[in-house]
């Protein structure tokens, strides 16, 4: 009963991801700021990893369905919501430069999943994982891309808490700041669990970790009162964007 019910949380972690989408892709379209239009390519992709899941749960899995979800949620799950901090920390040049390497390794890594061969006889009818694939090697390439994107989301973030910390008239966004880095933590716990077998332990981590990402946004973003606006606005390296 309880892991019917696990197994079914990537229907509700795609529409709350869903929700996300529309706010940021409003805020992309009024500021067309580089951070954000990786940060809405990354919540697209990840709706899209656990749209798939919520189709493996409910229809079955195959063989295309398997390897569209690693390609989506095990290599671009995180990475655009990284790429888009690299664009709020580092001059435009110098985010271009790690945009063009770390692309270049996800979209390779990508191409190598659809053209591995495959293990038929490994496939779970009910839940996906990366043991069909019969270049292995790729999926050593997963954790560094997942590290790279964890680097800059989660540092990032805990970058801007801390500074944020100092005045008080900027607490709320320390908290938000706290609240994304919390939220992309979860999901590489749970993508850990799901390298050891239990994928239930990736849905969980994907719908809180999009939980606090979301809830943390919003709260950073939040209008700010007369009397916060008096307080020096310090550049944040993970949410300023937002």
């Amino acid at each position: 009963m309880l892991l019917d019910i696990l197994h079914h949380i990537p229907i509700l972690t795609t529409l709350v991801a869903a929700a996300f989408l529309v706010v940021l892709w409003k805020k992309y379209t009024r500021r067309r700021d580089p951070s954000l239009l990786w940060w809405t390519i990354g919540v697209f992709t990840y709706a899209v990893g656990t749209a798939l899941e919520s189709v493996i749960t409910v229809g079955g899995n195959t063989l295309a369905l398997n390897k569209a979800w690693y390609i989506a949620g095990a290599l671009w799950g995180g990475y655009p919501l990284g790429q888009g901090t690299v664009y709020l920390m580092y001059r435009r040049a110098t985010a271009n430069k790690l945009t063009a390497v770390s692309l270049t390794v996800v979209v390779g890594a990508s191409i190598a999943v659809l053209l591995s061969p495959v293990h038929a006889q490994v496939l779970n009818p009910a839940k996906p994982g990366g043991d069909i694939l019969a270049w292995q090697w790729v999926r050593y390439l997963t954790p560094f891309v997942n590290t790279y994107a964890a680097l800059f989301l989660i540092g990032g973030a805990i970058l801007s808490a801390v500074r944020f910390l100092k005045q008080r008239e900027t607490l709320y966004r320390a908290r938000g700041a706290g609240l994304i880095a919390i939220g992309g933590l979860l999901p590489g716990i749970g993508g850990s669990m799901a390298k050891a077998g239990v994928v239930e332990g990736l849905y969980v981590g994907e719908f809180f970790g999009i939980l606090c990402i979301f809830a943390g946004t919003v709260y950073y973003s939040r209008r700010r009162k007369p009397a916060e606006e008096k307080a020096p606005d310090a550049e944040p390296a993970a949410a300023e964007g937002m």
